[in-house]
């Protein structure tokens, strides 16, 4: 999401890891099974078969990152998600595939009784990755680990997704992960913000409450999800980078 759209799809971090890959390796074959919106419990019943049946061995990398929505849900139970995640990645690796897995930033520089309880819950649910990573012997790529990630300016209007800068900044790092070709300048902070007059601040927050949050507290009162309807863009593995031209 939020990224430049590419053969009309957003392109997004994986595309551009792809693209690095495929210079590495003239052979690579990928897919793309996500969707967003979808809880832990969906992603193991709709996504994990369709990735096992595609891998090939050690060579197949599988990049895993599930949880986020349900973590940020007004019912989550840690006890029953964590267990889910767990699980997924424990089958994902027993099929011989090498795993990459994700934290979630923890301190976003938001105050206040939500930005506290997103720390808690996300920072229970980073131990458990870092725990089934250890465990299975996965890579994992830590956002808290890298100060830069930080900064609002990665995200887009939503305030919850990477934008187009932040989407190539976090393809850089597991790039650098992976020990291929990467941009050493991802770590660099961006320069300092300029201040911003409150008033722009009030209507640019009026605006997100409108554009996301309503819509967000709407899809949650009808158990409905932004994934509802939609399909993967890359359900089985095919040649790259992708030429349509």
């Amino acid at each position: 999401m939020s990224d430049e759209k590419l053969h009309g799809n957003y392109r997004g971090w994986a595309d551009r890891v792809a693209d690095g890959m495929a210079k590495a390796h003239p052979d690579f074959t990928y897919a793309n099974l996500a969707i967003r919106g979808k809880l832990v419990r969906q992603v193991l019943d709709e996504q994990i078969e369709a990735a096992l049946a595609q891998v090939t061995g050690p060579d197949t990398l599988i990049s895993f990152h599930a949880g986020a929505n349900d973590v940020i849900r007004p019912g989550y139970k840690a006890e029953i998600v964590l267990k889910q995640y767990a699980d997924a990645v424990r089958r994902l690796a027993a099929s011989g595939a090498t795993i990459l897995l994700f934290t979630v930033l923890e301190r976003t520089g938001n105050t206040g009784r939500s930005a506290k309880m997103w720390e808690e819950r996300f920072g229970g649910f980073n131990r458990n990755v870092r725990a089934v990573a250890k465990e299975v012997g996965a890579i994992i790529a830590d956002a808290n680990e890298e100060p830069a990630f930080s900064d609002k300016r990665f995200l887009a209007f939503d305030r919850l997704h990477l934008n187009a800068l932040g989407h190539e900044r976090v393809a850089d790092a597991v790039l650098e992960l992976l020990e291929l070709p990467f941009d050493a300048g991802w770590r660099d902070p961006l320069p300092p913000a300029k201040p911003e007059p409150k008033i722009f601040k009030v209507v640019v927050s009026i605006l997100w409450f409108i554009t996301f949050a309503l819509p967000w507290m709407w899809r949650r009162a009808r158990g409905k999800s932004s994934g509802d309807g939609r399909s993967c863009k890359y359900p089985i593995a095919i040649g790259w980078p992708l030429n349509l031209d």
